[in-house]
């Protein structure tokens, strides 16, 4: 099927570390805005917000390795984010992109913050927005504002608490709706805020499928472990570039020059919440995983407020922040909020 919106273009940048996939609006010319998409998807489903964009900005939307039509290179997981990160600082490289706006969505947020963090007086960011981003200290296993692991051994992370359904699904290039975990009604549980149902639903479930599976991929390597609930990130492979014992974002607060950071949210999000239906420790509060150690060991990750001590850190270093929390609206508020997202985008990116 026909992927692409009318009015969007393709083409595969090479740049210093791999051939990049990078999707633009034909004729913009103006400052350039980048989008960097999440897990389980990929440039795709930046589209409609990129035609939505006032004239005036270039819209840019990369695929990460791995994801859409860039090069499916091996994923280092040992880096944390580091490999997508060093990947995005080479296309901004290729492309010369001296000052751009940073989109940066669940997965991609933590591209963008570990891009950011390790480049502290290098960055080319003129702005950055956040769209419900992955905790500064991981997906899964620890506990506090501070990230704390639950086990010492990342337990509950990383590649071993994925739904082998789900991955064998993608895997076989399910389009299909007879099954929650089919990609088509994963998207519509838990992308979007039911009964949302976004008009490019098909497109968006090609891009769903276009993730490479597998160990150097999605979900990637797991090993067995002692404590509960019983395995720990390998050290290859998406989901455990986000464990815990490989990622944690620490010195946003050196930034040199810092620039505005916009944080939008969904109120109904259930990947990315203090409640979320991926975390192990708040699936064995309801009792869905057997054996939970209890509230004092192991409680529910509280992604959020993770985020907001790491932003409340970087304004008290001097920079600025603003939260932004749409009602009815899930995992991608630029999706089933669309208007009230560039709402809050537009002067965010006006005001950089």
């Amino acid at each position: 099927m026909q992927t692409l919106l009318p009015g969007i273009t393709m083409e595969r940048v090479p740049t210093r570390r791999l051939t990049t996939a990078v999707l633009s609006v034909a004729g913009r010319t103006g400052r350039p805005v980048l989008f960097v998409h999440g897990n389980v998807s990929s440039s795709l489903f930046w589209q409609p917000l990129m035609l939505a964009l006032p004239e005036r900005y270039r819209p840019l939307a990369v695929d990460l390795r791995g994801f859409g039509d860039t090069d499916p290179e091996a994923v280092d997981a040992t880096r944390g984010l580091g490999d997508y990160a060093d990947d995005l600082a080479a296309l901004i490289e290729a492309l010369e992109l001296n000052s751009v706006h940073l989109v940066g969505w669940s997965m991609g947020g933590g591209v963008v913050l570990q891009y950011l963090t390790e480049r502290p007086a290098e960055h080319a960011a003129a702005s950055v927005t956040l769209v419900a981003p992955v905790s500064p200290f991981g997906f899964g296993g620890t506990y506090g504002v501070d990230g704390t692991l639950c086990d010492p051994d990342g337990a509950g992370s990383g590649a071993g608490g994925v739904n082998p359904d789900f991955v064998a699904r993608l895997a076989a290039g399910d389009r299909g709706a007879d099954s929650p975990t089919s990609p088509r009604q994963v998207l519509l549980a838990h992308y979007v805020k039911p009964p949302f149902v976004p008009d490019e639903l098909d497109i968006f479930v090609e891009s769903m499928l276009s993730t490479r599976t597998g160990d150097d991929h999605y979900p990637g390597t797991s090993r067995q472990a002692p404590g509960w609930p019983g395995f720990a990130p390998g050290d290859r492979g998406v989901l455990n570039t986000m464990a815990p014992t490989h990622f944690r974002i620490e010195g946003l607060d050196a930034l040199d020059p810092k620039p505005p950071v916009l944080w939008v949210r969904g109120a109904d999000d259930v990947i990315v919440s203090d409640t979320s239906l991926y975390d192990f420790g708040y699936l064995g509060s309801l009792g869905a995983v057997p054996g939970w150690p209890g509230p004092d060991a192991w409680p529910p990750q509280p992604m959020v407020a993770q985020t907001r001590g790491l932003l409340d850190g970087y304004a008290a270093a001097g920079g600025r922040y603003r939260e932004v929390v749409f009602a009815d609206s899930g995992h991608g508020p630029h999706l089933d909020q669309q208007a009230q997202f560039l709402a809050a985008l537009e002067p965010h990116l006006a005001q950089a």
